[in-house]
């Protein structure tokens, strides 16, 4: 439902801004209002499951959700529309990381690679239906369907997860630490606010770097902050687990290709060989279709390799798949666009796998809910990160080219924004390999940690 909801509304901006009333370029505020409030809320997920439990927070999480979803149906204005849209990123901040810390605390450390694959699997359903549905729902129905279609999906994942989720017994944890909370979460709103500003929002490049000067001094006071607080937010504690700081460093720079990519392919696919909207959504398919399959082979490649092995080789192997869509242009033959598409798919998801369980293996029980915490909020930030730097690297190569409409030059600009993609996928490999060899085997969780009980 989440990932779904993330894909679906970019199809219906101008449907929707016409029966409001706005103009399309007013939208944003439709996307740019959930997006921060995921910044700002994803970092008090791990207090809250910690607090009050995670059976019980994930539960208001979808109930959150479903209730911004009501709200945005029943939009007779923008400013009705942003405030829903905040409600349901409230829900969104604390379904995603609350939903993996359940499995982090109910499964055995040797069970975590395959189960995390199987979980998230539902998760790549979303992109690959949400262009393609929404479309159809905007043309067939309405645009508000887009958002009440969401509510039986979060009655009934409401009622499964009162019927199924085990009880996990909630962690006493200190009082909250509401400056570290003031701190990051302005540190996260800023920083985003000012990669949106590279993108979609095009921002003077002043205000981008007073944003982001503001983010990167907030999460400095952060640092600083939480080297002292006996009990932070988000402890430094975390980064004396080898495998934590590695994991949590690989996903920052390892997924600044990897959120490149869904936005630059579809763009690429329209305005650089000239497919029509419903043609490239269809095109997507067998890449949705290998990163699925791919969770199956996850769990047997890292228990006979290792975390280091299978990271090196897999995302040097990343790197070059994003580079080789470079070769593409409309000469070559359809078959290998698929085939490229089929193989990024499948090792981006096993990179994804990894890299999650990789940063989760080794904390201590205690740890988990802030660890997990801190990883949602490094994904969010990555993810935004990585579409602002395709995009900043698109629009330079465009310029370089005199910013002329040709097919030629915007195909030119395409393809080294590819190579330049990929090489900096291919440097984060370095973080990788400060990994020993047998570190973040997966074992059995300590018993201490098995606390599914009844209540």
């Amino acid at each position: 439902m989440q990932t779904l909801d993330g894909t679906i509304l970019n199809t219906a901006l101008p449907a929707m801004a016409a029966s409001l009333g706005e103009s399309p370029l007013r939208m944003q505020a439709a996307v740019i209002s959930y997006l921060l409030t995921v910044a700002l809320l994803t970092p008090l997920s791990g207090w809250l499951a910690d607090r009050f439990g995670p059976h019980r927070v994930f539960i208001v999480a979808i109930f959150l959700f479903c209730l911004g979803s009501l709200a945005c149906a029943l939009a007779p204005s923008l400013s009705w529309l942003a405030a829903g849209r905040v409600v349901q990123g409230g829900g969104g901040a604390l379904m995603m990381p609350v939903g993996r810390l359940i499995i982090l605390r109910g499964y055995p450390r040797r069970e975590l690679v395959r189960v995390l694959s199987f979980v998230t699997i539902p998760g790549l359903v979303g992109p690959l239906i949400g262009p393609t549905l929404g479309g159809w729902l905007v043309e067939y129905a309405s645009w508000h369907w887009i958002f009440l279609i969401n509510l039986p999906v979060g009655a009934v994942g409401a009622w499964a997860a009162h019927r199924w989720l085990p009880r996990l017994i909630p962690v006493a944890r200190a009082p909250f630490d509401v400056w570290g909370f003031v701190l990051m979460g302005a540190s996260m709103v800023t920083i985003s606010l000012a990669l949106e500003g590279l993108g979609e929002l095009a921002f003077a490049h002043a205000k981008v770097m007073l944003l982001l000067v503001a983010g990167l001094a907030c999460l400095a006071g952060y640092w600083l902050h939480a080297a002292r607080h006996p009990s932070p937010l988000f402890s430094l504690r975390l980064f004396r687990t080898p495998t934590f700081a590695v994991g949590i460093l690989g996903n920052l720079f390892a997924r600044l290709g990897s959120g490149a990519m869904p936005f630059l392919v579809p763009l690429f696919l329209q305005v650089g060989l000239g497919y029509s909207a419903a043609v490239a959504g269809m095109t997507m398919i067998p890449m949705a279709a290998a990163a699925i399959a791919a969770k199956a082979v996850g769990t047997s490649l890292i228990a006979r390799f290792g975390y280091r092995r299978v990271l090196l080789v897999n995302t040097a192997l990343l790197g070059l798949s994003m580079m080789a869509f470079a070769l593409i242009d409309p000469a070559r033959p359809v078959t290998l666009l698929y085939a490229l598409l089929v193989v990024f798919g499948a090792i981006n998801s096993l990179q994804f796998t990894a890299m999650n369980t990789l940063t989760l293996i080794d904390l201590a029980p205690e740890q988990a809910g802030s660890g997990n915490g801190l990883l949602s909020v490094v994904q969010q930030l990555a993810m935004s990160l990585g579409v602002a730097v395709a995009a900043a690297l698109l629009g330079g190569f465009t310029s370089q080219h005199g910013g002329m409409p040709e097919a030629g030059t915007t195909l030119a600009a395409f393809h080294a924004t590819f190579l330049c993609v990929g090489t900096l996928t291919l440097l984060s490999g370095l973080v990788f390999l400060q990994l020993g060899p047998d570190e973040g085997r997966p074992g059995e969780l300590p018993r201490s940690d098995e606390s599914i009980g009844e209540g």
